[in-house]
């Protein structure tokens, strides 16, 4: 098995049960936060919607530069979506197209100058499918809090029983 069959039935549900969690995002309460210190709702969302494409980045052997990062705005939960699925679809394609050989060379997460972490790109797109994954919980957690029904993620909510 590859690296490249391996990773995509993992993404690919991940993604979907993303999706799920996205949809649900009201665009009017997107700068809502359940703390002072927390993100937005809508800065929260426009993170787990951008994530998917982190891993094109990675697989292709881009640096992600923390420092020449865009900003967060709020956008409409539609917006968020369209955006979801162009990463989505793109990080598939980078994944499905990388030779075993392509995931065993290093990358590096940067802020500016300074090399903040440098892994194979194998390791990385793992962990940021996982770290995506931790995002979409949080985000579970702000939907709960302004009682926005949560869906089904690996079983059963009290919303909703299986997807």
């Amino acid at each position: 098995m590859t690296m490249a069959d391996a990773l995509l039935p993992e993404l690919d549900q991940e993604m979907k049960t993303t999706r799920r969690v996205i949809e649900r995002v009201p665009s009017d309460k997107g700068d809502w936060k359940p703390h002072p210190k927390s993100f937005s709702l809508a800065h929260l969302t426009q993170l787990v919607s951008t994530m998917p494409g982190w891993i094109t980045k990675i697989v292709a052997g881009q640096t992600i530069d923390l420092s020449e990062g865009p900003g967060y705005r709020n956008q409409t939960t539609e917006s968020l979506l369209q955006q979801f699925d162009t990463h989505v679809a793109e990080a598939q394609a980078a994944i499905a197209a990388a030779k075993d050989a392509d995931f065993a060379k290093p990358w590096e997460l940067r802020m500016g100058e300074r090399v903040l972490l440098s892994l194979p790109r194998g390791v990385m797109v793992r962990q940021t499918i996982n770290h995506l994954v931790h995002h979409r919980g949080q985000l579970t957690v702000y939907l709960r809090l302004i009682d926005v029904a949560v869906p089904s993620i690996y079983g059963p909510t009290a919303d909703e029983k299986f997807f």
